[in-house]
């Protein structure tokens, strides 16, 4: 169920939101990068991944997810769970004037698949980027390289 603007933004100033993030790895082993195009972490390289819904099961969530963030349904046997992460961010979707606080399950998925292919609504350009590479670089969101430190 998706909520009225005014009430998703009191509800995001009030709350943390649930979400699920993807770490793609290809065969090579890299890591599946999209740069984002909407707040919060706009104009950073970051993980696929969105917010679960309310009355959403993990697993309608998960294939939801995947679906519109990968072009490709997987469900929740697709992929290893992680382990929960906790991301802050000093804006939100709408603007400066409130932050966002997520609860995050984090996901590994192998899968490859064509960067051409990939659904351009949440992220303007992707790349497959190596753990190296990623955890080097100042255009990779902080939250994002979290997930590589285990």
């Amino acid at each position: 169920m998706r909520l009225e603007l005014d009430t998703f933004k009191t509800v995001v100033e009030s709350t943390p939101l649930v979400s699920i993030d993807l770490m793609i790895r290809n065969q090579q082993a890299q890591v599946l990068l999209g740069k984002r195009t909407n707040r919060p972490a706009q104009g950073y390289w970051f993980v696929p991944g969105g917010r679960i819904l309310k009355d959403e099961t993990f697993e309608s969530a998960f294939q939801r997810l995947t679906k519109v963030e990968l072009g490709k349904k997987l469900t929740l046997d697709d992929a290893q769970f992680l382990g929960p992460y906790e991301h802050h961010y000093d804006d939100n979707f709408s603007g400066t004037c409130f932050s966002t606080h997520y609860v995050v399950l984090g996901y590994e998925v192998v899968l490859d698949i064509e960067i051409s292919d990939l659904p351009r609504e949440q992220h303007g350009d992707y790349r497959w980027w190596s753990v190296e590479e990623l955890l080097g670089s100042d255009l990779v969101h902080q939250n994002t390289k979290d997930y590589f430190f285990r």
